[in-house]
Formats: structure tokens, sequence, C-alpha cells
């Protein structure tokens, strides 16, 4: 926001030019979205992760952002607080045509579909069947790989239908919303982080195919983000013995970088980022935003002491 007022400033500032013309051109461009005039479509745009790129999105310039969400009573009320470039559509991920109506009606609206974000997900329970391999629940395993993978390879699919020579103009950007869950093991149960697995996996697999066809793939890994979603998750995990706003600091102190704390901003920014042309060449990448939680792990060394002298 800040280098759009300076632009603002510069722009008003500017020389008067014969005929009362400013000279606009370095002001102007000083002044434009990275997304400007994009149309996009993001599910489980309603709430946590995908609000926030939703409200990056719109702040960054695009013309348009569909929110794609199961939740019908929340998701025109989001629509309704980001405001005129924000509309809804209710789209269930786990159902493959809910997900093309959402997309063919982003398509219908605006004539074309530029970014589309699959941030829609689900933890599943936090039972032993899903934390313990000896007695796995695959009916469990099986409801979230259905929303968080199915659900995101049917993005994926009808995206590209729409973006894709011959349907298309031949060029855009998707984006799927993994985590480190997916990158290190042990962080989460077995249904959620085979899910986020796959989900990096998906992305370097489609990209083989997408980067041919001029549409670019891009997945982000975040850190653990107070979100709604992830605030239940923890006060399940510590059997209530936390208030909201306690389980929120909890999540917030978890971190490894000294003086930053990870917030659904910081998320929709990097979506920010993958979706605009600056990175025109990036494609088949899974941008980890962790502070470098899953970079390295120490070791407790046993190192003797030394005796007193």
């Amino acid at each position: 926001m800040m280098h759009r007022l300076v632009g603002e400033a510069r722009r008003r500032a500017a020389p008067v030019m014969a005929g009362g013309e400013r000279w606009l051109s370095a002001a102007a461009e000083a002044n434009r979205g990275r997304l400007e005039g994009k149309i996009a479509l993001v599910t489980g745009g309603a709430s946590g992760l995908g609000k926030a790129a939703a409200h990056e999105f719109i702040q960054e310039g695009a013309q348009a952002v569909i929110l794609a969400d199961i939740n019908s009573e929340l998701g025109p009320e989001t629509a309704r607080e980001l405001g005129p470039k924000a509309h809804f559509v209710p789209c269930d991920v786990a159902v493959e045509d809910s997900v093309a109506a959402a997309v063919d009606a982003a398509v219908a609206r605006h004539g074309r579909l530029d970014v589309m974000l699959n941030s829609a997900g689900v933890v599943g329970p936090l039972t032993p069947g899903t934390s313990q391999l000896a007695c796995l629940d695959f009916a469990q395993f099986d409801a979230v790989m259905s929303v968080n993978v199915r659900g995101t390879l049917a993005g994926i699919k009808h995206a590209t239908r729409v973006m894709a020579p011959p349907a298309g103009a031949g060029g855009g950007s998707i984006l799927c919303m993994a985590s480190i869950s997916g990158v290190l093991g042990g962080l989460g149960t077995y249904p959620y982080s085979v899910s986020k697995f796959a989900i990096a996996g998906i992305v370097k697999a489609a990209a083989a195919e997408l980067s041919r066809l001029g549409v670019r793939v891009n997945c982000i890994s975040p850190y653990a983000v107070p979100t709604p979603m992830v605030v239940d998750q923890f006060s399940a995990l510590l059997g209530g013995a936390a208030d909201e706003a306690q389980v929120a600091a909890i999540i917030r102190g978890l971190g490894e970088l000294r003086g930053a704390t990870c917030e659904a901003v910081d998320i929709a920014r990097a979506a920010v980022y993958l979706a605009s042309d600056d990175a025109k060449y990036v494609s088949g990448h899974n941008l980890v935003v962790d502070g470098g939680f899953t970079s390295y792990k120490n070791m407790n060394l046993p190192f003797p002491t030394k005796p007193q002298e």
C-alpha cells in the first residue's frame, strides 16, 4: 500500500506538460498493482488463507476475485467484506462437477481465468486412527484425500481447460496450497501429511505438461498460521486447556525465525508473487514459507563438561 501512496504523490507532483497533459509513464507504472486486471478464482476463499489471498489479490489490482467455497453462509459475507471486486460461488471441491461449474461461472462472467488458487483443504480428525499407522482408518484417510488431493487435481484440471490452447489464450497461473507437513514427516496426521506431500508431487508432474502450454503451476507450503482451522486443530490437541487467543499465541510462538511470526498475509503475498508476472519463469516450484523451520535440525550433542580446575 505504501508504494502506491508514494506513486500517487509522485503523480500529483509531476510537471504539467504543454496542453495540460502530465508526464505519467513512470508514475503510472509505479502505481500499478502486480495483478492489475487479472481474473482470479480462489477455492476455500471464504476464510483462512484463501480469504487472505483474495484480499491481497484485490489490493494488487485484480479485476475480479471469485470466492469458491462450500460454506454458503460465510462465503457471501466474505465477498461483501472484500468489496465489489469479490463475488461468491458455491463449490464443493470434493465434487468435480462443482469445481468445473465454478470455473465455468468465472469464465462466463469475465471472459477468461488468469489465476487459480486451490486453497480449499481439511485437516481431518485427530484420532489414533489417523496418527498411528497400525490402526489407520482408511475411511478417514479417503475423506481427507478427496478434498485435499482430488479437489486440488480437479482445480488444476479445469483451470487448465480454460487457460490452455485452444480454449484459452495459452497462459495463466495455477497455485496450490501445500504445507510444511508435506515437507517433513511427523508434523501432521497420516491423511493430512500424505495429502500435502501429494500436492507438491502433483505440481511437479503437472508442470511437465503445462509448461509447454504456457500455463505455470506452483504450490506454497506455509508454516502454521493461526487461521480458524489451525486454531481449532491445536485446541483439540491441547484438550481445551487454552482459549482461542492463547492458542493463537502458542502457534505464533512455535517458529524458528527470531523477530518474526508467520501470518496469513505472508502466505497471501507469496501467492501474489507466484500469480504475478514477477514469477513469469517460475513453474513446478514449492515455495516454502516457514522461516527456515524445515531447513535444518539441531543435534543435541552430549559435549562433556570440563572438570573444574
